[in-house]
């Protein structure tokens, strides 16, 4: 279907698979939307288009690894474009499976499926953008729960260093501190599969929700109940689980924190589907009623399944299954997951990548122009290029700093984080008291007490009360690099795309992780 942007009036709907928008001048600057929760999401300018981002051994991890060779602006499910005059086009897809492409004077929307419905708005930014939140609204669903909890999340305080011990001692010392849930993050369980506790928590799993309980907070627990570890007993039983591409080799979900081949199960296998019910039943028989579920993008990879069915539309589907099992009183957040396909099915999405207590890597944002890897800066870009989510599902910016020790952030740039999750509603450290002044303390309580009226008036400017906050500075993207640094780029991209090198890097994080956070002390 071709469409001319002066036939569109305010807001029109087609049906296509697909379809093309002529535009009548070069617009000055695209939305690109990233496929999942730490895919970059931003405004950038047309006439300085985006290198493609490296090492590739990244891609399936942080892009839509369908897309992530493509060289023209483009993004998952929509994509804008702004002109000269300060009005915005907004092309939006109303079904999983879509990708929307600039292509010098033309938007193009494809469907990987069937026909598809799309949104076309033309008109002030805010509103086209409303008008699009309205429909996925209405088609997907919204969340129902009227608040998100205030967590303490013990992924950035320990990592996957977590014991029970330094857990039940970092627990005992929060007792003051107006948190509603505690959530244990990854490092509990034998390996990515085996969703039982190591030998790391010998009282089990019921003991330490119990145990959280007892202060009167929710428990919370992590997993990425999609994902299959070659290491795993999962993997020796169930090979016949695992998605293949078309050459029959297993479906890698990218480089990642454990050092092992990651695969990603099939979700549209009845055995598969039927195993993730049992562990969701079980999390909640354990007394685990705040859940975060991550890595959820291997379950829309590209590959062969059981079922023929569009790869989003799969992963959603079995998304609705883990909603039913966990049953709707859990509170459940998603992570590294496809935004659309999860509207509807969980209370609350990561709208950005991971913080760090840096405010931004050198490597990679500006040699690498990788801006889904983890730092300060990256997660505010994105987070505030998807606020226009908040009115469908709670919107999770990932954690705030408070602690001067171990942190390299300045204080405005902790400043900025606090800001940011006053404005998306969502608030959670992994601070730990055992480093905190009784200062840092007090600003901490402040702040999770804190409910300030909020109000947008700009693209990237926001009211917080009385004060106003900008955070333009922080969502500029770095300049590609020229001349030595290009060479350089190119060298470091090629050899990033080696495991040997990228799992020398990984064990000299690991080394700097456990030096943070401070073993020898904590036990």
């Amino acid at each position: 279907m071709n469409i001319k942007l002066s036939d569109i009036e305010k807001t029109n709907l087609y049906k296509a698979k697909k379809i093309k928008i002529e535009l009548p001048e070069t617009p000055l600057r695209y939305y690109r939307h990233g496929w999942q929760s730490w895919s970059l999401a931003a405004w950038t300018e047309v006439s300085s288009p985006l290198p493609i981002q490296k090492p590739h051994i990244l891609h399936p991890y942080q892009t839509d690894a369908v897309y992530s060779l493509e060289e023209d602006p483009h993004g998952s499910w929509l994509g804008a474009v702004e002109f000269s005059n300060g009005k915005v086009l907004i092309l939006g897809a109303l079904s999983t499976d879509t990708h929307v492409f600039l292509k010098g004077n033309q938007l193009e929307g494809r469907s990987e499926a069937d026909e598809a419905e799309w949104l076309c708005a033309y008109g002030d930014e805010d509103s086209v953008f409303s008008e699009y939140t309205a429909l996925l609204g209405k088609r997907f669903g919204i969340t129902r729960k009227p608040v998100s909890p205030r967590v303490w999340c013990s992924w950035y305080g320990f990592y996957s260093y977590i014991t029970e011990r330094n857990l039940i001692q970092t627990i005992d010392l929060l007792d003051d501190l107006p948190f509603d849930a505690i959530q244990i993050d990854d490092g509990w369980q034998k390996d990515i599969g085996d969703w039982e506790p190591n030998e790391k928590f010998p009282s089990g799993m019921a003991s330490m929700a119990d145990k959280i309980k007892s202060t009167g907070r929710t428990a919370g627990l992590w997993l990425a109940p999609l994902l299959i570890s070659n290491s795993s007993t999962l993997f020796a039983d169930h090979e016949d689980w695992v998605v293949k591409d078309k050459t029959g080799k297993y479906v890698t979900t990218g480089f990642n924190v454990w050092g092992h081949n990651i695969y990603t199960l099939d979700v549209t296998h009845p055995d598969v589907i039927s195993w993730l019910v049992d562990l969701m039943s079980r999390v909640r028989r354990w007394g685990f009623d705040y859940i975060k579920l991550d890595f959820l993008y291997g379950g829309a990879m590209n590959g062969v399944r059981h079922a023929r069915i569009p790869r989003e539309l799969a992963f959603r589907n079995v998304l609705s299954k883990i909603r039913e099992a966990l049953g709707e009183d859990a509170y459940l957040l998603t992570c590294g997951v496809p935004i659309l396909p999860a509207l509807g099915l969980c209370d609350a999405i990561r709208i950005g990548p991971d913080v760090s207590h840096l405010w931004e890597d050198y490597l990679f944002e500006n040699l690498l122009q990788n801006f889904s890897t983890p730092s300060a800066r990256n997660a505010i870009r994105t987070v505030v290029n998807r606020l226009w989510l908040k009115p469908l599902v709670h919107v999770d910016p990932d954690v705030e700093y408070f602690v001067e020790k171990e942190n390299e952030l300045e204080e405005e740039h902790k400043s900025q984080l606090q800001d940011l999750a006053l404005i998306c509603g969502f608030k959670a450290t992994s601070d730990l008291p055992q480093w905190m002044t009784r200062q840092e303390r007090e600003k901490l309580a402040g702040f999770l007490k804190a409910t300030p009226k909020i109000g947008k008036i700009g693209r990237y400017k926001y009211k917080i009360d009385e004060r106003v906050v900008d955070f333009s500075e922080a969502v500029e993207l770095a300049k590609p690099p020229r001349g030595f640094a290009l060479i350089l780029r190119a060298v470091i991209g090629w050899a990033g795309n080696f495991k040997v090198i990228f799992n020398l890097f990984l064990a000299l994080d690991n080394v700097k992780k456990k030096r943070r956070i401070g073993m020898r002390h904590l036990g």
